[in-house]
């Protein structure tokens, strides 16, 4: 059959770039959750008629248009915040774009053209390669070099019914959803007429659609103690001043205005780095502070950075959280940004461009085997920042916690799409793991997030403020929180076996092309 002509040349480059910039549109703040399944259908067509080779450079235009339309907050914080020339700081941020995109999406595409070519016609084997290798690819974000698990598919689906296999499959169980039903759209579009297979996977797609109807009434978690009340501190202070030596008191003052009235509280909650001066040098502060929380009977709870020796005993730096008063505990932040809190290769980039030599971007990071937080006799999970994307990390840190607590500094990402973004992340960790999450950050959006991934409230952006709200803190765990990605992904990893071995036994590579009927009888002209 031949191919038309949007699946060929440049306007078929094009087209990728701009089904991959389509998919944004499913994350928040637009939250047209469709889109991506209909991203996924555009590139499972532009994908079909393609050999390996040519299927990379698509998969490579497709995940320039994702990376480029989604993360666009990047430039934002290497213009404005980095001291980066708007040229640069454009570099930089195509630079990263089509970093991405040639190691994560254009490898699927090869993965899947591979596959494809070798199912002989097989549209079952063609749709779950499609399916499980996207998921694969996704989920190969999360960790491989320090991990970048944003744009996950699965996100689009938070405010839909089928939010509700989240506590037992993740996020990336989601993103199966979405990538299987783009590719069975596709499927159904290139189809002339529906064929069994077809039929049997769309079934399956109502089966699973069905299912998360009585997963929504299943309670996996359930109330440990009486609620307690909160106070998130939003003290919106500008990041240009944040650092400077001789702001500090007057950064200081202006969180204890905010928090004065809201004592009473059972737990107060200052956001990333609120305490911008190393923790062993402001001890007299912090116990001045404790004295007063504990006067109050209330917990603190802090983002301060931390100074004190490693394993090695070597003296570095930590993003960290600290609880006084009724609480207590020390955290040090695990997973760190790159160029915002440590510099790959710093020893060449130092020193280049100011934006390698932002405040605090020479964090080590802390151990895995900390202990909670405490907030009198409850446990919470402390996360910094970029931390809350991680859903294996939450999940691991979740388990013992009464509450799940994360605490950022998003003045980074501008009046862009990032902290909205960010947002939506935290409330599927909220949704994955069953947990009520305490969200607070220098300038929005400070949350609080219930069990099932729904906001209880919020502040506005840019504008200080104090939210204050009822949390419950629970116990028991769900089926994600027990055993977080590994089942599925172990599940997908024996499903592209089967699909390789399935394509094996069909005996090669098909052909996209349909013999003319004289030369299929074997008759010459």
């Amino acid at each position: 059959m031949p191919q038309p002509s949007w699946q060929k040349g440049w306007s078929a480059q094009l087209l990728a770039i701009m089904a991959g910039a389509l998919g944004v549109g499913g994350f928040s703040p637009f939250d047209w959750w469709p889109l991506p399944l209909l991203s996924s259908a555009l590139l499972y067509l532009l994908l079909h008629p393609l050999s390996p080779r040519q299927a990379l450079w698509r998969g490579a235009a497709y995940g320039l248009g994702l990376f480029g339309a989604g993360t666009s907050w990047i430039y934002v914080s290497i213009h404005q915040f980095g001291a980066a020339s708007v040229p640069l700081a454009g570099l930089l941020t195509l630079l990263f774009c089509i970093g991405m995109a040639l190691l994560f999406v254009a490898p699927f595409a090869w993965c899947y053209a591979q596959l494809r070519q070798r199912c002989s016609g097989s549209t079952p084997l063609a749709l779950v390669s499609f399916a499980v290798l996207w998921v694969l690819f996704e989920w190969s974000r999360s960790w491989l070099f320090t991990g970048f698990p944003w744009l996950i598919w699965g996100y689009s689906l938070i405010d839909t019914p089928l939010s509700s296999w989240a506590p037992v499959t993740g996020v990336f169980g989601l993103s199966l959803f979405v990538a299987g039903s783009g590719a069975l759209l596709g499927e159904w579009v290139r189809s002339r007429r529906p064929r069994n297979s077809l039929l049997l996977g769309t079934g399956v797609w109502l089966c699973v659609l069905l299912a998360s109807y009585p997963l929504a009434n299943q309670a996996w978690t359930q109330r440990a103690s009486q609620s307690l009340n909160v106070a998130l501190v939003q003290p919106a202070i500008p990041q240009k001043m944040k650092w400077e030596e001789g702001f500090l008191q007057q950064s200081l003052q202006h969180l204890e205005r905010l928090t004065g009235p809201h004592w009473d509280a059972d737990i107060i909650v200052w956001p990333e780095n609120a305490i911008a001066a190393l923790q062993h040098r402001m001890l007299p502060y912090l116990e001045q502070l404790g004295q007063r929380a504990r006067d109050t009977q209330t917990s603190l709870v802090s983002g301060i950075p931390i100074y004190q020796p490693d394993v090695s005993g070597q003296r570095v730096f930590y993003n960290g959280i600290t609880s006084i008063g009724q609480g207590s505990g020390n955290y040090r932040k695990q997973q760190l940004v790159p160029f915002g809190e440590y510099v790959p290769l710093q020893s060449l980039l130092r020193g280049l461009i100011a934006f390698f030599d932002l405040p605090m971007s020479d964090f080590a990071r802390g151990p895995g085997d900390q202990p909670l937080l405490r907030a009198g006799p409850h446990q919470l999970a402390p996360l910094i920042c970029y931390e809350i994307v991680y859903p294996d990390l939450v999940a691991r840190m979740g388990r013992e916690a009464d509450l799940l607590l994360t605490i950022s500094n998003d003045t980074w990402f501008g009046a862009s799409i990032g902290p909205h973004q960010h947002l939506q992340m935290a409330r599927m960790r909220a949704l994955e793991n069953g947990r009520y999450l305490i969200r607070a950050t220098n300038d929005g959006i400070t949350a609080i997030i219930d069990p099932k991934g729904q906001l209880i409230a919020q502040l506005p952006q840019f504008e200080a403020g104090v939210l204050r709200g009822n949390v419950t803190p629970m116990r028991g765990i769900t089926p994600f929180g027990s055993n977080g990605s590994w089942p599925l992904i172990v599940f997908l990893g024996f499903a592209l076996l089967a699909a390789m071995l399935g394509s094996h036994r069909t005996g090669g590579p098909a052909s996209d092309t349909i013999s003319p009927p004289a030369i299929r009888a074997g008759r010459r002209d």
